[in-house]
């Protein structure tokens, strides 16, 4: 990376169009969401794990995967199958249907596959109803985990570096996370249970880019002069300073999950796009809005701070009555 060795971008000079296009961004994310909720029933695409649906699981004699037995179902694309249990064990989740249909949709699904595998080949364990109560629990715990790791990122940053880093580690998360959701409610991406794992793995890679620019930022401020020297100067000198490491940790992310997108195959499509845009989106937040957030809360700081000592002065200098 030693074309960054002298790296001297214009980050902090140029935040202002950051803003704009972090505000463009987050007005078409909010647009996209509400305009899901009002025309077309819910602001997001959730999958069966989370609006419920019959739940097949069949064990096979024969090797099989999860690609054979998509081909093998019709509409499979609305099939959630994942492996369960034993090595050629699986279950299915077919959308929504009425109690009454479960048997219904079991023996269709157990008739398309005998089609294909054979009857001796396959045992269907249990057929059921899944409802959406546990779709709705899973939504909670994972804006719950959301909602701790701000709380411990906030206590963590104000313990490590100073309370309005954590503030500066929140305000970019939630930007993060505003921007992911637009994404899925603008290309109706199916929510499923492994889109919550790519957004919260986003959430951590996020958090950690962010704490490594504010570690340099402190350690700059630290050195002897640091406290003197221009805020808006030091903070865009710490980020060129740690470009190369930026550069260097997304793109080979990125590259990474290049991979997995053209060779994943469908099944791991939208969670692969979902990394891919949140490293994006998580190296350009620690840049262009982890940094600025952190300089206009250091402005309302010392401001406060100001204030303050102009209250004690008036104090100390009253003449008592």
């Amino acid at each position: 990376m030693r074309i960054f060795s002298d790296a001297n971008y214009s980050f902090i000079p140029q935040r202002r169009k950051a803003y704009v296009f972090s505000g463009v961004l987050l007005l078409l994310a909010m647009a996209a969401m509400v305009f899901n909720a009002l025309f077309l029933g819910s602001w997001q695409n959730y999958g069966v794990d989370f609006t419920g649906g019959s739940l097949i699981q069949v064990r096979f004699d024969v090797p099989v995967t999860a690609g054979d037995l998509r081909e093998a179902l019709e509409g499979s694309a609305a099939y959630s199958i994942t492996r369960f249990g034993e090595e050629n064990e699986f279950t299915i989740r077919a959308p929504v249907r009425e109690a009454e249909d479960v048997e219904a949709v079991g023996l269709e699904i157990r008739e398309e596959l005998v089609a294909k595998f054979g009857a001796g080949n396959l045992e269907v364990v249990r057929t059921e109803l899944v409802g959406p109560k546990i779709g709705g629990e899973l939504q909670r715990k994972a804006a719950m985990a959301i909602a701790i790791s701000f709380v411990l990122t906030l206590i963590y940053l104000a313990i490590r570096f100073e309370l309005r880093f954590g503030l500066a580690a929140v305000i970019t998360t939630l930007h993060d996370i505003l921007i992911m959701f637009g994404f899925l409610a603008i290309f109706r991406l199916e929510i499923a249970l492994p889109t919550v794992a790519a957004i919260l793995t986003i959430v951590g890679y996020s958090l950690n880019d962010t704490i490594v620019v504010f570690d340099r930022i402190r350690e700059n401020l630290n050195k002897k002069g640091g406290r003197k020297e221009d805020p808006a100067a030091l903070v865009n000198r710490s980020i060129n300073e740690n470009l190369p490491r930026t550069v260097l940790t997304s793109g080979t992310t990125v590259a990474v999950l290049l991979a997995l997108l053209v060779l994943g195959g469908p099944v791991i499509r939208d969670f692969t796009l979902i990394l891919i845009l949140g490293v994006v989106v998580g190296t350009y937040s620690s840049i262009f809005v982890a940094a600025p957030a952190l300089l206009e809360i250091q402005k309302r700081f010392r401001f406060a701070d100001a204030q303050e000592r102009e209250r004690r002065k008036r104090r100390e200098t009253a003449v008592p009555v």
